[in-house]
């Protein structure tokens, strides 16, 4: 039986990316549909006010990435963060990435704010901190592409970090078996990175854009990740013996 997977998208493209790339949700679908774990994927746009009714099941709900701050105040974002923190009360599992990631950080006890590195941008690679039965395929280290200023500066209590780097220390995490989050982009492919860096690169500096331009040589394991989190679903932890 497929998963069924919510995307709680965060953002609307920009105008100039929307014809190839239609939105995030369409990314994380097309990346979804590669992995060896079938499921089943609706969108919702919730800065545009939409949330799947009630009486709907669905076995993880995602949440994107966005341009806007995790720690904002706009109206959609204290709404979503009242839906979320609803939802994880229920025991429902929880996938974040980039603003999803320091959202659901935020949200859970922890803290998400303007980096003092600055911009990351291109391919990054982190160490892998932790392991775990769904991190399958294995892999020692990890390459993501990013595209954040924002980073998570301190983790909920309980939480485990899964990678860091000395750029960005809670690169990815998970909350026993209900949350997991990565800061990276496993639904970006290199044009889009190349578009983005493109359209930033008079606010980036020509310094931080160079870099992340030549790092795009490099391959990303952005479908790794998408099969952990799909394994990360589907998992069941066993019960403990009495």
């Amino acid at each position: 039986m497929s998963l069924r997977i919510c995307i709680l998208e965060t953002d609307i493209l920009r105008p100039e990316l929307v014809d190839q790339y239609q939105g995030y949700g369409q990314m994380f679908q097309r990346l979804f549909s590669q992995q060896p774990i079938a499921a089943e994927f609706t969108v919702y746009n919730v800065m545009q006010g939409e949330y799947p009714s009630d009486e709907l099941s669905f076995d993880a709900y995602l949440v994107t990435g966005s341009k806007a701050d995790s720690f904002g105040t706009d109206p959609w974002i204290q709404t979503l963060k009242t839906y979320l923190l609803s939802r994880y009360e229920r025991g429902d599992k929880l996938l974040g990435v980039c603003f999803g990631h320091q959202l659901l950080a935020l949200l859970l006890g922890g803290k998400s704010e303007r980096a003092t590195q600055g911009w990351g941008v291109g391919t990054h690679n982190y160490k892998l901190a932790a392991k775990a039965p769904w991190m399958s395929p294995v892999r020692e280290e990890l390459t993501l592409l990013i595209s954040h200023q924002d980073q998570v500066t301190a983790l909920p209590e309980n939480a485990t970090v899964i990678a860091s780097s000395d750029f960005c220390p809670y690169a990815a995490y998970h909350i026993n078996d209900q949350v997991l989050c990565f800061q990276g982009h496993p639904e970006f492919i290199h044009d889009y990175s190349r578009a983005l860096l493109e359209i930033r690169q008079q606010h980036l500096g020509e310094q931080v854009y160079q870099k992340g331009v030549a790092s795009l040589a490099h391959e990303h394991h952005g479908a790794t990740v998408a099969e952990w989190m799909m394994r990360f679903v589907a998992h069941k932890p066993k019960a403990k013996s009495v």
